[in-house]
């Protein structure tokens, strides 16, 4: 058992579950300063860039990007947007800390998509009327959609680390490089 401990839990692993916990944070803690000071839907901070780029919409949303799942019985979205994305979430964090086969960079990607999955779900556990979503960027007409659907701090983690995971997934290191 202690050479689990001693295995498992070294600085290179544990040092980027620290972005985990700083997004998670940084996830709920916006959050709860759009709740408190914005009413749903209406901007609150209008034309950050200029043309309408970025704007702070504060919305809800019950279901995943999308409005995927909407159709799904209300006996089955806790299991689909709770419960299975927790076992997805554990699953990662032991594989995380039991691979040998990430490297650095991988980790870090593994840690940012854990850390925004736990945002979410803490959502969907503690707020009623589903996940926060704020940030609405305008795509000019991109897949017929003048703006993109609203997201938050969470979903941007989730999708820019997956991206990156996959990405560093096909593209063998120089380490493995060097080892050829």
């Amino acid at each position: 058992m202690k050479s689990f401990f001693k295995e498992n839990f070294t600085k290179e692993r544990l040092l980027p579950l620290t972005l985990t916990v700083f997004l998670l944070a940084a996830d709920q803690i916006v959050k709860a300063i759009i709740v408190k000071i914005q009413p749903m839907h209406p901007a609150l901070i209008k034309d950050i860039f200029g043309n309408d780029l970025i704007c702070i919409y504060h919305v809800r949303n019950k279901v995943i990007a999308f409005s995927l799942g909407e159709g799904l019985p209300d006996f089955l979205k806790p299991v689909v947007f709770i419960i299975f994305p927790i076992l997805v979430l554990c699953f990662l964090m032991w594989y995380y800390l039991r691979s040998n086969e990430f490297t650095r960079l991988q980790r870090w990607a593994a840690a940012g998509i854990i850390g925004g999955g736990l945002g979410n779900i803490t959502d969907r556990i503690f707020r009623p009327d589903g996940v926060v979503d704020f940030i609405s960027v305008k795509i000019f007409g991109l897949f017929g959609m003048e703006r993109w659907p609203t997201f938050n701090i969470a979903d941007s983690s989730v999708v820019v680390c997956c991206i990156l995971l996959l990405i560093t997934m096909f593209i063998p290191s120089r380490k493995e490089e060097k080892g050829k």
